[in-house]
């Protein structure tokens, strides 16, 4: 493999057919014809005064050669190519990518591949014109010059490779779909690239280009197809290879450098834009663990024995340093003095700062030393006990001690191992966005600490943060954590420390409380030392995914405190996007499991000393002080008083991002850009946005906070409406929604919060009289802007039910008016936001009743349901749903007056399109069947007898068993069984003798049995037990296959393989058991055959311990009784869940309560079923069907009086 890579001018390999005639005019006598080079005449000197004309006049004379003398053609072309290479290019040039494809299609006609000086001045004006130009040349000129370049690299000599490969790799950049031809002999066994790509390749500078172009290769664009997988896994595999294989010992360290970078840029280049498909734990693994080497590449002092292949959740002998060596006698007096500097400057470490934020932190983790001196030059490691805080950049050596060329060669390793390092953790990056979450998760304690064990410190991505002397490394170690944390939630809300620690074993939860408390240390440590705004940033991010995805209500308090005091000083930060992401930290902050009770406390402290950090209290001034003085000032409160000395009570955090918002700047910096300048200029966009943003997020999980503000954030929000910045607006609007959503949850029912505490319902009034006499309505007639329309539509729908009764009519009409004609958009956005609005208002008691309303709205819903955009869809369906749930409040409300009053042609729409919309998509069917449910429930005996409503009846129903039988998401589903249970509590329906009934009570016997999913079980068997009469459920024999079905599916209610299922087992058999029960109630002397074959049966005993627990109120309760759910707690239902689990809620009082009136019905039924059989003896001259129904009678009483007896008997035994 090694001989072909060198191989001389004179030994041609085969070529494929693909090559076959490339380059022909090579060998063809070159014409005396050829126009001779000539000198510019003063008529093209104004052409030639721009960048473009010059191109064109020198593409002009080249495209104006032909095949000549070869002397006068060689020198013609040497000049030519000097005069396009000599020029500097932009894609600012008007060039036109054309032209630059037809030169050189052309140029590769007049180079003969043996003038080889003149083939790698092509191969040059190749790599300059494209890359300057940033040209991706078609597919013609990409294969004739594949081609070209292909055969120079097996006809021409060795030393012109280079350049070829140079050229090769802009060639095929961003075409690697489209070298399918040229594959087999770039990557195929054998290919060029796979010869020089090679570890055994001699030629470092050959295998840097190589590897560049199988990078550029396996390079994704936007929009196109990639490379395909089987030469993406050679290249993958080649990339791999050459990280895992040593440095060769005759190669310079900055070649070398070149290429892991090329490798590495290859490897990102094959996982950027995709999912990992590059084989199993196996191949992850090596990747991982090699990627972690390189992590540290050239860092002094490292010396571990790494891992070939890291393995999910490692064991710590995979992370131990090797012992340490005596120390010898140096040979690099530069490298020894700084040494000695590193240990001096560690003591000033310790003292300069980190040890307050130390306290919080347990003894284990002090005496682990995260990050440690692992870093120092020489091998001698720190005590357990000594830790150094000061990152290694700031003890870095003087440039004095190293003479001129030592001093060069030194600074530029540095510059290529950190490159290196830069390249190796975008790789890491791009990793962990392309392998799945949960398969990084086994592979956290080798990238972010775990749990301190004692002993010297590992290497991990925080090692690189607290130590690496390259902010831009620093900042690349920072993403990959920050997405490693993004997404984390389900993995790390797991963890948990608030159990005393255990000696002899230490949990999972607790390791990752360990590891989340680590990761608080060592950020914290670095926002301290940390001096680049762009890292800082960084930092600051990183801490945002911590907090948005660290369970800290599972955790013992007190990491946030530490936080929230660090990062105060930054809001005063020169640079806008170190101050815009505390702002983001913040809003992380009051949105993490929002209300903690440290994040209150954090809000409502009014000490002077909450606004100061323990620099400024000192008047220390140190390098990890953020360095703006002048900006000292500048949005702290006005005068010597605190926030919460001026208004007690009132969040200093609300306080602050309203004088971000609102107020002008003491002083501007000179770099953020447009709105910096001017003594009045507010605060940078960015800037005002995220506060807007914080103070959303603060209302959202701290309302009862903010309510002493509502008005004053009302005007707030006002004013940003009146701004002309849409986005401005559009946060102004949102957070008026915000307000409106907070107090409708302060007036839900099941608020534990006291009626003293809620904001008043005539401030409510006050507030939203206001709003809409403001600058709102400006938002909702912004055609320009549909994003702000649809917000101003959401913020609409946030109004108290109650406020809004008391709104002056003009301001409901205005309401109504507003969102009505907004149905009607051209925007699907701001459609479905009103369509939602709507379904909101119909739930309004002062607008439920007016059959106007429900008429206007009923006919913008189902326009709406016939809407191109899905999501409008959605929006209908779901307000069609609350508007039929109307429909049922206002019949036991109103009455049949109602019923009467609104429209039977209406009633007939709203039931067919309903019916379309439960075949359309699962979010649209969802509430569609809801729909449907409440419609066949609201119809009455005049309306069911018409002849137009019979076809749409049964049409309706059909689509509701479909739906139940489909294999729909279970959402849908349940919803579906919940409607017919719903369409059964219709007295007018004729469920006796109507064609459809009899498949609606198959499909839900059919369900209730074998359904894996047990909501939609528990939704079936509740729906059973709607109907109220015997005649509901038919014949004997329709009867008798409902009871078995609802006794089977008891018996097996324990069986699922889902594990997640087994939470709603009682909740099943309790709802099983009350079916059960109902049909025993409503059972007759035919039902008796089939009552009693079940009852002696394994199935009845199993039943008998179920009706038990139900008489003595045990288990679950009703899964069935409610419908409907909410949309975000302001009315309406998506689901028709009410399914709960194990009583819960109940006091034992009301469950003995319950038990009674159970016992008592059982018993009414009991002697009524006694009746039954003495009729039956009475009658003993009946044929043997009767004789049949009386023994099974008997069978059947004789179970009842079992069952009360061991309800008797438990009770005696618990009250003794």
């Amino acid at each position: 493999m090694a001989a072909r890579a060198t191989l001389s001018p004179g030994s041609s390999p085969p070529m494929s057919s693909s090559l076959a005639g490339i380059n022909d005019g090579v060998s063809v006598t070159l014409s005396p014809d050829a126009v001779p080079f000539s000198p510019l005449a003063p008529g093209d000197r104004e052409e030639m005064g721009s960048v473009a004309g010059q191109f064109s006049h020198y593409a002009s004379k080249l495209r104006s050669l032909r095949a000549g003398d070869p002397a006068s053609l060689k020198t013609q072309l040497n000049l030519l190519f000097d005069q396009l290479i000599s020029e500097n290019y932009s894609p600012n040039h008007n060039i036109r990518p054309e032209e630059v494809c037809a030169l050189l299609i052309h140029v590769t006609r007049l180079v003969p591949l043996s003038q080889e000086h003149l083939v790698v001045k092509l191969c040059q004006l190749t790599h300059h014109l494209l890359n300057q130009l940033q040209v991706i040349v078609d597919e013609q000129t990409l294969d004739v010059c594949v081609c070209y370049v292909v055969r120079a690299l097996a006809v021409c000599s060795l030393w012109t490779h280079s350049e070829v490969l140079q050229a090769l790799s802009t060639l095929i950049y961003g075409n690697g779909p489209r070298c399918n031809r040229h594959l087999i002999e770039l990557l195929g066994d054998g290919g060029v690239l796979r010869l020089y790509s090679d570890p055994s390749q001699p030629d470092m500078e050959l295998r840097r280009a190589a590897l560049t172009c199988m990078a550029n290769l396996c390079l994704g664009v936007p929009g196109q197809a990639s490379l395909e997988d089987p030469y993406r896994s050679v290249c993958f595999r080649v990339f791999l290879q050459t990280l895992q294989s040593p440095k060769p010992p005759d190669a310079e360290e900055l070649l070398y450098c070149t290429v892991i970078q090329g490798a590495v840029k290859g490897l990102q280049s094959s996982l950027c834009g995709g999912k990992w498909r590059f084989g199993g734990q196996e191949e992850l693994g090596a990747l991982l663990a090699v990627l972690k080497r390189l992590m540290f590449q050239g860092c002094p002092g490292v010396c571990v024995e790494w891992p070939s292949v890291l393995y999910p959740a490692p064991l710590p002998q995979y992370e131990t340093c090797s012992t340490p060596k005596p120390p010898e006698p140096p040979q690099n007096p530069p490298t020894q003095t700084s040494g000695n500097k590193k240990k001096k400057s560690r003591g000033r470490g310790r003292k300069g700062g980190g040890e307050d934020e130390e306290r919080d932190a347990e003894p284990r983790l002090q005496r682990g030393g995260r990050g440690g001196e692992a870093w120092s030059k020489t091998s001698v490691l720190p005590s357990p006990g000594v830790l150094s805080l000061y990152p290694l950049w700031k003890r870095s050596s003087s440039d004095s001690e190293f003479s001129d060329p030592e001093g060069a060669a030194h600074s530029k390793l540095r510059l290529f191992h950190g490159r290196v390092r830069q390249g190796v953790l975008l790789c890491l990056l791009a990793v962990v966005k392309a392998v799945e979450k949960r398969t990084l998760y086994g592979y956290w304690s080798s990238f972010i600490p775990d749990a301190p064990i004692g002993g010297p410190p590992p290497l991990t991505l925080l090692t690189v943060v607290l130590k690496d002397p390259s902010p831009k490394v620093r900042a690349c170690a920072l993403q990959v954590v920050s997405a490693l944390l993004d997404g984390s939630r389900q993995f790390l809300g797991v963890a948990e420390d608030l159990a005393p620690a255990r000696t002899s074993y230490t949990p999972f939860s607790f390791s990752l409380a360990t590891a989340v408390r680590e990761l608080h240390r060592s950020l914290s440590l670095a926002l301290l030392a940390e001096a680049s705004a762009h890292t800082l940033t960084q930092i600051i991010k990183c801490l945002a995914h911590l907090v948005c995805n660290a369970p800290y209500n599972r955790l013992r308090p007190g990491l946030l405190s530490p936080l929230w005091r660090q990062i105060q000083p930054y809001l005063r930060h020169r640079d806008v996007n170190v101050r815009v992401s505390v702002l983001t930290l913040y809003g992380a902050l009051v949105s993490t499991q929002a209300p903690l009770s440290e994040i209150q406390l954090l809000l409502t402290h009014t000490s002077q000393e909450m606004g100061l950090s323990w620099r400024q209290r000192e008047g220390f001034s140190s390098p990890h002080t953020p360095p703006s003085h002048k900006y000292h000032n500048s949005h702290t409160p006005r005068g010597s008083h605190t926030p919460g000395e001026e208004e007690p009570g009132v969040p200093w955090l609300l306080q602050l991002c309203v004088s971000l918002v609102t107020q002008p700047r003491d002083d501007q910096s000179d770099s953020e850009g447009p709105g910096g300048g001017g003594a009045t200029a507010l605060e940078p966009s960015p800037v005002r946005l995220e506060a807007l943003q914080v103070l959303a997020h603060l209302v959202r999980g701290y309302f009862p906070l903010c309510q002493a503000c509502l008005c004053e954030l009302g005007q707030v929000s006002a004013r940003c409406l009146r701004e002309t910045d849409p986005s401005i607006q559009l946060h102004g609007a949102k957070l008026l929604e915000e307000l409106g959503t907070g107090i409708i949850q302060q007036y839900r029912p099941d608020n534990s919060q006291s009626e003293s505490c809620r904001v008043p319902i005539s401030q409510v009034v006050q507030f939203w009289v206001d709003v809409l006499s403001g600058p709102l309505n400006g938002a909702l007639q912004s055609h320009q802007h549909p994003t702000l329309q649809t917000s101003a539509c959401d913020t609409l729908s946030s109004i108290l039910p109650q406020a809004f009764t008391q709104l002056p009519e003009k301001s409901q009409v205005l309401c109504v008016t507003v969102l009505l004609g907004l149905t009607y958009s051209d925007n699907s956005l701001v459609k479905a936001a009103a369509v939602r609005a709507l379904g909101v208002y119909i739930l309004f008691p002062c607008l439920r009743e007016d059959v106007m309303f429900v008429a206007d709205t009923a006919n913008a819903i189902l326009t709406a349901l016939d809407d191109r955009s899905p999501n409008v869809r959605s929006k209908a369906a779901w307000s069609l749903g609350n508007l039929t749930d109307t429909l049922i409040v206002n019949m036991g409300c109103v009455g049949e007056v109602f019923q009467e009053e609104l429209s039977d042609m209406l009633v007939l729409q709203m039931l067919q399109s309903a019916t379309k919309a439960a075949f359309d998509k699962d979010r649209v069917k969802s509430n569609a069947v809801r729909a449907l449910g409440n419609l066949l429930h609201f119809l009455s005996v005049s309306q069911l007898t018409r002849p137009g409503f019979q076809r749409p009846l049964e049409e309706a129903v059909s689509a509701l068993v479909t739906t139940v039988q489909s294999e729909a998401t279970m959402k849908v589903r349940w919803n579906a069984c919940y409607a017919l249970g719903n369409a059964f509590r219709n007295p007018a329906l004729p469920l006796d003798s109507a064609s459809w009934s009899g498949d609606a009570f198959s499909a839900l016997c059919c369900v209730v049995t074998s359904c894996q999913n047990f909501k939609v079980r528990i939704k079936s068997a509740a729906a059973l037990s709607v109907p109220a009469c015997r005649h509901c459920y038919g014949d004997a024999a329709r009867f008798g296959h409902v009871w078995r079905s609802l006794a089977a599916a008891l018996e097996h209610s324990e069986e699922t393989q889902d594990f997640l299922e087994y939470r709603y087992c009682s909740s099943l058999r309790h709802t099983l058991t009350h079916t059960l029960t109902h049909l025993l109630r409503l059972s007759q002397s035919q039902d008796m055959p089939a009552l009693g074959m079940s009852l002696v049966m394994e199935e009845g005993r199993g039943f008998k311990e179920h009706l038990v627990k139900y008489l003595r109120g045990e288990g679950g309760t009703d899964g069935g009784r409610r419908g409907g759910g909410t949309d975000g707690g302001r009315g309406g239902g998506t689901e028709g869940m009410g399914e709960t689990e194990g009583g819960r809620g109940e006091t034992e009082g009301e469950r003995e309560r319950k038990g009674e009136e159970r016992v008592r019905t059982l018993g009414e039924t009991l002697e009524r079923l006694r009746s039954l059989c003495v009729d039956g003896e009475e009658d003993g001259d009946e044929g043997r069907d009767g004789g049949e129904e009386e023994r099974s009678a008997f069978v059947v009483v004789a179970f009842l009086e079992d069952v009360l007896r061991s309800c008797e008997e438990l009770k005696v035994s618990h009250s003794d």
